[in-house]
């Protein structure tokens, strides 16, 4: 196996780590699940108690709280309830008119009875008592029917004016009885005592209510009572006593226990069961999620296991407050966490998560609902205003952000609340505030300390690198100051491209800076650095050794970069950018020396150790260097030229199947092709002029091959 064979194969098994990666994520759903369910199984100071229990020892309370007592508000409701009176409609005239009607009605048949000159007493007596109305009794019917015609003309006038006096007052139905009372006071006195009592026995089952209940009324203004009873709060100070030794436990005792996070819940099965379809849901979005964004930095045992280990952290961090404690819960700086992930990695690895961990932290918790609300879109206006976080000012703003958009959280969910006082939510708006410049603040610190532990290329340690006082961009300057300049117009070229094509220009830039970095262990041996009328140092050596020397820089180059301490993903760079081309200068002596037959020499000891780029940047980085070299060796007289030498260049590392595992598109080749032509556009440097190659179509390589600043021949 060759060695560009054997550098492809290793970075095919660099990323095989599928086992690993899923052992990862099973331990993050299992942490997860520990987080969820930790603030209930696992409740510091609380006690198994129910309603009913007697106190084992004095419970205090544990801090300053109020809250909304429903029982006593209940309860001060009922007291309101039973405080309305019965509502009764006015008094109906109608109903008067009929009972007087119906007494009327009444006497007309006693006077008919009366006057019947066949029947006998007992069937007359038999007469009355078939009037339902008056149940009276056989002595007053036989007194009545005894009665002469003038007493009894006496009777019936007054038994009916007595009723319509009666009827003329407000009769309720729970009054009644007290108006059949009455009825003696308004009969007439010049009635004898036997007549008076005739005239109450007819007169009283004719009086009726004549003010009716409502009950719609009623309840009207039971509810209007009800609503005007304002909520009972119950108020604890820090060490006062909930509930004394031996005392039952009430249910007003019981519902200040819950307040205070006292009372061990019995329900741990439903919530583990809880629990355990939150994190398998929440596994099947992200699932869904990232299998549709195909984002590859997670294939990377690394990036998964940063992120796996920060979500367990900022989620364990938030769970293990207490879910009382507002102003803590907002003033966490969960934001942090989605801001980092964003700014390390991708936004879209961030937006992915942010919903979950959002969800994960509020779960159980008081105010869930608004919390969830309260994490999610904060995290997700941070990272949007964060930007590429190529300033420090990106940070403050992006904090900035996260506290401006939690203070609108809190006060668009206060508002609902009957109760909005702004003195009130004052602590809390502060503390999402403080939240958003806590978030801003941790997120720069974990930049810091995992960029230089990982060795991630976040953009400010990218522009840390491009400043021209880095220490190795120093070091290239003294000691290779044409490689270096040769270097910096390779990164104009490379960035104008990668802007185009939308690749990351930053880290295209920084990668042309120290992409040839491996050249000033021997800066003599590259044309580049050799001072006027200085001797080739290669003039006297063998075309294989000759080579083996230019191809040294890229372990030259990883060497330095190692030292220096530069990120992997500029390392990259330094070993892709000539990909597994021939040093084509030496491999052309090396076949003339052979007679001019290319099957007596070995092409694999003329390659770059490789391995072919493996990103847009990498390649672009080999493009850039290859036209920027021949441009400056051929020197095109027009704009057509130029163009045709740019085209020939790409698709001569096309051809080669340099760029066969990078996803640049053909479109992407036009576009990189109309940059180089416009950023080269009247420029033009001397360069070396390359001898054709013989026999090209024997040996497969055209002479368009790589011509760059690492040709070593005056």
């Amino acid at each position: 196996m060759n060695e560009p064979e054997k550098n492809r194969r290793f970075f095919d098994l660099r990323n095989n780590t599928k086992g690993i990666r899923t052992v990862v994520l099973f331990l993050t759903g299992a942490l997860s699940f520990l987080a969820l369910i930790y603030p209930f199984v696992i409740r510091p100071y609380s006690y198994p108690l129910q309603i009913g229990d007697v106190a084992p020892q004095d419970i205090l309370a544990s801090k300053n709280l109020s809250f909304q007592s429903e029982i006593l508000t209940k309860e001060a409701q009922s007291i309101a309830e039973k405080g309305i009176s019965p509502v009764y409609l006015p008094t109906d005239t109608t109903i008067a008119r009929n009972q007087i009607e119906k007494l009327n009605n009444t006497l007309d048949y006693i006077d008919i009875v009366r006057m019947d000159s066949f029947g006998t007493d007992v069937q007359k007596i038999a007469d009355v008592q078939a009037v339902e109305t008056l149940q009276l009794d056989s002595e007053v019917i036989q007194n009545i029917l005894k009665t002469d015609d003038a007493s009894w003309a006496l009777i019936r006038a007054d038994a009916l004016q007595v009723l319509e006096q009666v009827m003329r007052n407000t009769i309720r139905d729970d009054r009644l009885r007290d108006a059949q009372r009455n009825v003696p006071a308004y009969v007439s006195f010049s009635l004898s005592e036997n007549e008076t009592d005739i005239v109450i026995d007819l007169v009283t089952p004719f009086i009726v209510p004549n003010s009716l209940y409502s009950e719609e009324l009623t309840n009207e203004a039971i509810l209007q009572a009800v609503q005007a009873v304002n909520p009972v709060i119950s108020t604890y100070l820090e060490g006062e006593k909930i509930v004394e030794r031996g005392q039952i436990i009430s249910p007003i005792v019981y519902e200040t226990l819950q307040a205070f996070e006292l009372v061990q819940p019995n329900s741990s099965p439903r919530i583990i069961i809880s629990a355990s379809i939150l994190v398998l849901l929440a596994a099947a979005y992200l699932i869904l999620y990232f299998k549709y964004r195909q984002i590859a930095e997670l294939q990377q045992l690394s990036c998964l296991l940063m992120i796996c280990i920060l979500f367990i952290l900022f989620l364990t961090g938030v769970r293990l407050f207490d879910p009382a404690d507002e102003f803590v819960l907002y003033l966490f700086p969960l934001s942090a966490f989605s801001l980092s992930i964003a700014f390390l990695y991708k936004r879209d690895i961030s937006f992915g998560i942010i919903p979950v961990i959002s969800i994960f932290a509020a779960y159980g918790m008081t105010n869930s609902l608004s919390l969830t609300i309260y994490y999610m879109l904060t995290s997700l206006i941070g990272v949007l205003v964060l930007g590429n976080g190529r300033r420090i000012a990106s940070f403050f703003w992006a904090g900035l952000a996260v506290g401006i958009s939690g203070i609108a959280v809190i006060v668009s969910f206060q508002l609902l609340n009957s109760g909005f006082d702004w003195v009130e939510i004052a602590p809390l708006l502060g503390a999402a505030f403080m939240s958003g410049l806590a978030s801003a603040g941790f997120t720069l610190l974990f930049q810091f300390l995992f960029a230089q532990l990982l060795g991630l290329t976040t953009p400010l340690r990218l522009i840390d690198l491009s400043r021209p006082d880095h220490p190795l961009l120093q070091y290239l300057l003294r000691e290779i100051p044409g490689t270096y300049q040769h270097s910096l117009q390779v990164a104009n070229l490379a960035e104008q491209a990668a802007d185009v094509i939308g690749a990351d220009s930053l880290l295209v830039r920084v990668g042309a800076l120290y992409h040839d970095a491996g050249k000033a262990i021997n800066p003599t041996y590259f044309i580049e650095n050799q001072m006027p009328g200085m001797t080739n140092p290669h003039d006297n050596l063998d075309p294989q050794v000759s080579s083996q020397i230019i191809t040294k820089h890229i372990r030259d180059g990883i060497y330095l970069a190692k030292k220096y301490r530069l990120p992997v993903r500029i390392q990259d760079f330094i070993q892709e950018h000539h990909g597994t081309m021939l040093t084509n200068y030496q491999y052309s002596i090396a076949v003339q020396q052979a007679g001019n037959d290319p099957q007596k020499v070995d092409s694999d000891k003329y390659r770059y150790p490789g391995p072919s780029p493996l990103s847009k940047e990498t390649a672009l980085l080999m493009l850039a260097d290859n036209v920027e070299a021949r441009a400056r060796a051929i020197l095109p007289k027009n704009e057509e030229e130029l163009r045709e030498l740019i085209k020939k260049t790409i698709d001569y590392m096309n051809s080669q199947g340099q760029l066969s595992l990078t996803d640049l598109t053909l479109h992407d080749l036009y576009l990189i092709q109309e940059s180089f032509v416009k950023t080269l556009r009247n420029t033009h440097h001397l360069r070396l002029q390359y001898p054709e190659l013989v026999n090209s179509q024997a040996t497969g390589e055209s002479n368009g091959g790589t011509l760059d600043s690492e040709r070593t021949v005056s």
